[in-house]
């Protein structure tokens, strides 16, 4: 296993405090060897005045033309010393022999270090090695009225000394640096606590890994997926939540988006906003069905939630084409129930055949043709183009409706539904209702004109409301169920009316959710929404009349709005 790498937050601890320390030793260093050199140039000034006073002084000038300079120039010397804060006064010969020195046994021997620049006349300084160790020293020469050069002064302080009075500096210097370091290490650790905090301890590395992981999926799941603050704004989406809740791209937006802008719902906005959990809630929207699901965040080191993370599913497709299969489950369960009712008839015709009774034969299919023929209430729709002999004989056959709807919703135009799509759905619907002791009256006298509608939004509006009705009207037993359906000049009217106890409530029934039948695998309490909904968008109302003898629905649709 690779060990871990460090934390944004302890490499810049680590970096932050190796700058420190590394700025702090520099600055000391050279604080010492500005300060040092300073101290040498103070002392070398020093060590000047005090030899080019000493060279001038009468008294020094007359001792050194003495027989023995020696005996008055050696108190002179030390006393001077003392007075001046020098650690040595040399007056020597020119010929370098000391006529005094701080030991007294070095008087008498010869001087060490440079005399030459003096022996010239000139005062100079260097730092020298004698007796006393390093030193920084100044030599001048001691002249007479004639200006010959009679002896020489050197005096000057060691450089030990020099160091011991640059400790009270070095101390300062190291007091100040380490109040430096451990006030930006304070600093330091406390900047790095936060990027702990908020980058979870995770490395610059890892942090890629994770930024690189989080733009592919966001940017490569089919759900709509939002992130929300605290506060009620959206902080993240993916590009499918911007193309379903209306959100700008999400390399557009410039910050977060209050959820108040959002155009959606109220009852979603009022989800998004509460941070409630949800799993698999419905919200219809003008143009879609909407399914959410949404948890609380939590960061891996609080407790507190950080906000709500919802994804965001289009149901639209999945239900047209859920109605779609709905209508064709229908339509098979019926050619199914009358293939086996035909079947059964069929035998007797060939039973009677087969023992010579063919009279009887013609008159029992002659008498099921007629009674067949007989379960309509109206006659079949006529249409432009189309004869009575023509109507007739697509009125003889029953089994010909599923066909014939099935190929009509194919190939129907984009700008309406063909009646024969409508009488084949109804009538795949009658046989359903049959099977459920609900008796269904189709009147479909009035259906001249296809109607304004694409096929999946008519089965929508159709099936769902004669669906409610058979219901409605088979809870309690045998019940009645008429629909009529009218569409001429560009103008469509649905009415489906039962016998069943009525709706207590109708605001209430339009709601998402609401139903006066049990829950099952397939959903309840959505199909009059999605009624309203689809009849809005197609340009129309929908209105109900309800009471104890029943409920209808009246669905009018307006060719003059124009549909999304």
């Amino acid at each position: 296993m690779a060990p871990r790498r460090w934390s944004i937050a302890t490499r810049l601890f680590a970096l932050q405090l190796v700058f420190v320390v590394v700025g702090v030793v520099v600055g000391g260093a050279w604080s010492w060897a500005s300060a040092r050199s300073d101290l040498e140039t103070d002392a070398a000034e020093k060590s000047t005045a005090v030899a080019v006073s000493i060279a001038r002084n009468p008294f020094v000038v007359e001792q050194a033309r003495s027989a023995d300079p020696s005996a008055r120039l050696e108190p002179y010397a030390l006393d001077l010393m003392r007075r001046t804060h020098t650690d040595f006064i040399t007056i020597m010969a020119p010929d370098r022999t000391r006529w005094t020195h701080p030991d007294r046994a070095e008087l008498g021997r010869p001087f060490r270090g440079t005399i030459a620049p003096a022996l010239a006349g000139t005062t100079f300084t260097e730092t020298f090695a004698g007796t006393l160790g390093p030193s920084v020293r100044a030599v001048t020469p001691i002249t007479d009225d004639d200006g010959r050069v009679i002896g020489l002064v050197a005096a000057g302080v060691t450089v030990a000394n020099i160091s011991s009075a640059l400790l009270p500096r070095l101390v300062s210097v190291v007091l100040l640096a380490l109040a430096v370091v451990a006030v930006s290490a304070l600093f330091s650790w406390l900047l790095s606590r936060y990027l702990a905090r908020v980058t979870a301890g995770r490395g610059p590395e890892e942090l890629a890994r994770v930024f690189a992981s989080y733009e592919g999926v966001l940017h490569s799941v089919h759900e709509g997926l939002v992130v929300i603050d605290r506060s009620g704004h959206v902080v993240l989406h993916n590009d499918r939540a911007a193309e379903l809740l209306h959100l700008p791209a999400p390399d557009e937006a410039r910050g977060p988006i209050p959820l108040a802008a959002l155009d959606v719902p109220d009852g979603l906005r009022t989800l998004l906003a509460s941070g409630d959990r949800a799993v698999d809630e419905t919200y219809v929207a003008p143009d879609r069905v909407l399914v959410v699901n949404q948890e609380m965040a939590f960061s891996r080191a609080s407790s507190r939630p950080l906000g709500t993370v919802a994804t965001i599913r289009d149901q639209t497709e999945l239900l047209h084409l859920s109605g779609e299969l709905a209508a064709t489950r229908t339509l098979t369960d019926a050619l199914r129930s009358q293939t086996h009712e035909f079947a059964n008839r069929l035998h007797a015709v060939v039973a009677l055949l087969e023992l010579g009774r063919v009279d009887e034969a013609v008159r029992f299919a002659s008498d099921e043709i007629d009674r067949h023929a007989d379960t309509r209430t109206g006659p079949p729709p006529r249409h432009p183009g189309t004869d009575d002999a023509n109507a007739d004989d697509a009125d003889a056959g029953d089994l010909d409706a599923p066909a014939r709807a099935d190929a009509a919703t194919v190939h129907a135009p984009d700008t309406g539904t063909a009646p024969e799509v409508i009488a084949a759905v109804l009538e795949a619907k009658r046989a359903q209702a049959h099977e459920r002791g609900v008796t269904l009256t189709i009147d479909t006298a009035g259906l001249v004109d296809p109607v304004d509608a694409q096929p999946n939004d008519v089965i929508t509006v159709l099936g769902n409301l004669v669906d409610n009705a058979v219901d409605a009207a088979g809870a309690d037993g045998p019940g009645r169920v008429s629909v009529s359906v009218r569409s001429a000049d560009g103008s469509s009217r649905f009415v489906v009316r039962d016998d069943g106890a009525g709706i207590p409530d109708v605001e209430a029934a339009y709601a998402r959710g609401w139903s006066t039948k049990p829950s099952g695998p397939e959903g309840r309490g959505i199909g009059l929404d999605l009624v309203r909904s689809t009849v809005t968008r197609l340009g129309g109302q929908v209105g109900v009349t309800t009471g104890p003898e029943g409920s209808t629905f009246v669905v009018e649709l307006d060719p003059g709005r124009v549909r999304t």
